[in-house]
């Protein structure tokens, strides 16, 4: 591929990385590229009618999204061809009481999610993102709004100890308690004070007046989050603090993404585990179903699922544990044929790619990857095995996502964790249990994984996208080459 389209590939990744703070915002972004591309959006609630040679796709809770193109020679009862992989990233989320005020701070009550490397998010310029719930008056009725919302500029920092008050051991191993030591600092309580509107001026927030504490509002969420917080997100949304009736937030660094390095080899960003294969599975399906592409003659159908809380194990009515996926293949399959016994045929013709990011060789760490199985940044994707089924991969599935990299000279690398070391798991064996569908574990190598800021190289962009894209062309004729009973 011409160096012109890399550098297309990667810029587009960097924006698309910038868009998308939260799993909500990625859903968001993800959406407008669809729509761009003539994809037709469906709603879970309706009956589908659908038409060969169309594309189309839903969203579910705004935060899992599902797109596919049904090729145009289908017929129910053939194949899904399918990239799947997730929103969400360790994080920071807000409780659904955040006021917190300790020695003359406002600080922000938040809850940790997934397994992040918490000790990265010290010294951080952090803002908030994520959804809102809007009451909007019109006539004297009120409906209800879903917002995204997203404060550009820094407002909070966790601050960490100063060397000079925790001389033990500081530097040996550092590790915060979440509960007390991980708190987002808002601002100092006189200032916020100093800063409320004229109408809003009373007692310090949370600061005992006459014995008693500030009278919690009924309706209103001023006693369950600082004025100031509320403050800014109406400022954004274009609202009153009052109108805001619930949200979903989470914080947010401020640093954007980039391309970085003496060589400008790497990409660093905070959430490429996993938005860095979201963003390669959409923009494969996207041009792999473009007008004058192979779709016209594709038998199968190319599909796209990108699922929210992979992070905390994919339990919830938008994770890869519920029903969306075998929901999808069924509606699909039911709208050409009303046989019900198609979609195990169905099924059994599929194929999944479930694409989550892989460790890269740490050169100040070697021992802790196994000598044989030392993936290596601008390696291209990994296959990642496991004997113990953390991941889905085995022999037929591998062969088969290795072979289109062979022809189409792409590189591919395989991963095994070591024996005396405990190993992840992904979205795979979990859809490869639950569906029923046959799967290969696959992700581009990275550092860093589950820091704020973590690390990848710009040419595994690129290889991702090309081995993704080629999968959607390739996988229907080399699965028929493949005998039934293997």
């Amino acid at each position: 591929m011409a160096k012109e389209e890399s550098y297309s590939v990667v810029s587009d990744l960097i924006s698309f990385l910038n868009a998308s703070p939260t799993a909500f915002h990625a859903v968001d972004e993800a959406k407008k590229r669809l729509q761009s591309a003539g994809y037709e959006l469906l709603s879970e609630r309706d009956v589908w009618k659908l038409e060969a040679g169309k594309t189309y796709f839903f969203t579910r809770n705004h935060s899992t999204v599902v797109a596919f193109a049904v090729g145009k020679k289908y017929v129910a009862g053939n194949g899904f061809h399918i990239l799947g992989a997730h929103t969400d990233s360790p994080c920071l989320k807000l409780k659904p009481v955040t006021k917190v005020v300790r020695g003359g701070y406002l600080e922000v009550g938040v809850q940790t999610y997934g397994g992040g490397l918490w000790h990265t998010w010290f010294d951080r310029d952090l803002t908030v993102a994520g959804r809102v719930i809007i009451r909007q008056e019109k006539e004297g009725s009120s409906s209800y709004l879903h917002r995204l919302v997203r404060i550009e500029e820094p407002i909070m920092r966790i601050p960490t100890l100063a060397i000079h008050l925790d001389r033990r051991g500081v530097n040996e191993g550092f590790k915060a308690n979440t509960q007390s030591q991980l708190l987002p600092i808002l601002a100092t309580s006189v200032k916020a004070e100093l800063n409320k509107p004229a109408a809003e001026n009373g007692p310090v927030e949370g600061v005992q007046n006459d014995g008693k504490k500030e009278n919690e509002k009924t309706g209103s969420n001023n006693w369950k989050h600082h004025s100031v917080l509320l403050q800014l997100l109406a400022s954004k949304l274009g609202c009153q603090p009052d109108d805001i009736c619930d949200f979903e937030l989470q914080a947010c660094d401020t640093q954007p993404s980039i391309v970085a390095g003496a060589a400008k080899e790497f990409i660093f960003s905070g959430r490429l585990d996993n938005l860095f294969m979201s963003f390669c599975s959409l923009k494969a399906l996207i041009d792999s179903t473009s007008s004058g592409s192979s779709l016209d003659e594709e038998s199968g159908v190319r599909m796209v699922a990108l699922f929210d809380h992979e992070e905390c194990g994919s339990n919830s009515a938008q994770g890869a544990g519920s029903p969306v996926m075998l929901n999808a293949l069924s509606r699909v399959t039911n709208s050409f044929s009303s046989d019900p016994k198609l979609l195990d045929k169905a099924i059994q013709r599929s194929f999944l790619v479930s694409a989550d990011m892989a460790h890269a060789l740490h050169p100040n760490y070697m021992d802790k990857h196994e000598e044989n199985h030392q993936p290596k940044l601008h390696g291209g994707l990994v296959i990642k095995h496991n004997a113990n089924q953390r991941y889905a991969t085995n022999a037929v599935t591998s062969f088969i996502f290795r072979e289109i990299a062979a022809k189409h000279n792409i590189p591919v690398q395989d991963f095994v964790v070591r024996n005396d070391m405990a190993c992840g798991s992904t979205i795979g064996p979990i859809l490869a249990s639950g569906v029923g569908i046959r799967t290969v574990d696959v992700g581009a190598p990275q550092l860093s994984m589950h820091s704020i800021r973590e690390m990848c190289a710009v040419d595994d962009a690129q290889h991702s996208y090309e081995h993704f894209k080629a999968f959607f062309q390739e996988f229907s004729s080399l699965d028929a080459k493949i005998a039934v009973d293997v």
